[in-house]
C-alpha cells in the first residue's frame, strides 16, 4: 500500500511538472512574438556630394527607402537636404548618415549636418501628412 502511494505522488508530481514547463514556454513564445510599438522621429540631412537630381538625390532616396525601419524618405537635390522618417527602436540617426556614406561603394556622398525635426512626416497613398 505505501509503495502504491509513493509511485502515485511520483507519478502526480512528474505530471504537473510537465504541465508548468509546457506553460512557461507558452508564455516564453508570446512574448518573442510580441512587437515593440514603432517609435517614429524625422530627422533633416544636409548631404554633400550630389552632381544630378536622377542618379544622384533619387539613388539616395530609392537605397534609403529600402532600409527596413526607414518609413520616409526625400531628397531635394536643389537644396542639397534630405528628410527620413525612421523607427527610432530600429536605428538611429548615425545609421541614417552611415546609410547615405555607404551608397556607392562611399566614396561619393557625406552627410555635413543632421537635424532632428519636431514634426514626423509620414507619407500616405493621397499625400503626405505631417504629425506633430
Amino acid at each position: 500500500m505505501k509503495n502504491i502511494a509513493f509511485v502515485l505522488i511520483i507519478i502526480l508530481t512528474t505530471i504537473s511538472c510537465k504541465e508548468s514547463s509546457k506553460e512557461n514556454q507558452l508564455k516564453e513564445n508570446t512574448i518573442s512574438k510580441q512587437e515593440i510599438a514603432a517609435s517614429l522621429k524625422s530627422i533633416e540631412v544636409d548631404i554633400e556630394g550630389m552632381t544630378c537630381e536622377i542618379g544622384c538625390a533619387r539613388l539616395i532616396q530609392s537605397k534609403l527607402s529600402k532600409v527596413e525601419g526607414v518609413t520616409y524618405t526625400n531628397v531635394d537635390f536643389e537644396s542639397k537636404k534630405g528628410v527620413f522618417t525612421y523607427d527610432s527602436n530600429k536605428l538611429s540617426p548615425n545609421d541614417i548618415v552611415e546609410n547615405i556614406s555607404k551608397i556607392a561603394g562611399g566614396d561619393l556622398y557625406s552627410v555635413s549636418k543632421t537635424k532632428e525635426l519636431d514634426e514626423i512626416i509620414i507619407e500616405t497613398i493621397e499625400n503626405k501628412d505631417v504629425i506633430e
